[in-house]
């Protein structure tokens, strides 16, 4: 059995249904890519994921389910997201505008401005983000 303890850790979302939906699409193959906002590394001052950054996925209970792998981390503006991206998001977006549409409801949840400490935090077209695509290592047993 591999050590996966000393792995950063890799949270989708915030707990609750929406990360239980992320980490089931990261477990069955359909999330390959997640899009996480430029100025949150910034706030947190936390470094940017590489590729080859193995990090362990955790449910929302904070159990270890996976262990991804980055493989490609990328810079862009929201107005630039490619439509394969949103697809492997594993969402069931099919068009950017949905895909913007989600991204931006979640963005300008409360809990997003709680931790920004802002309570008018918004996006916009020049928003920075950062897009990662992952590949599955492997499944934690439970």
């Amino acid at each position: 059995m591999t050590d996966y303890s000393a792995l950063p850790v890799c949270e989708f979302a915030f707990p609750g249904p929406l990360r239980d939906q992320l980490v089931a699409a990261v477990l069955d193959g359909s999330k390959t890519s997640t899009t996480a906002m430029l100025i949150g590394y910034e706030i947190d001052q936390e470094d940017l994921p590489v590729a080859g950054l193995k990090e362990v996925v955790i449910d929302s209970a904070g159990t270890p389910v996976a262990v991804i792998e980055m493989t490609e981390v990328r810079q862009t503006r929201l107005d630039d997201v490619d439509l394969q991206h949103a697809i492997d998001e594993g969402e069931g977006f099919t068009t950017i505008d949905q895909w913007r549409a989600g991204h931006e409801e979640f963005w300008h949840s409360q809990d997003i401005r709680d931790e920004m400490n802002d309570l008018h935090f918004t996006v916009n077209d020049d928003t920075i983000l950062v897009l990662q695509r992952f590949r599955l290592v492997s499944r934690l047993p439970q």
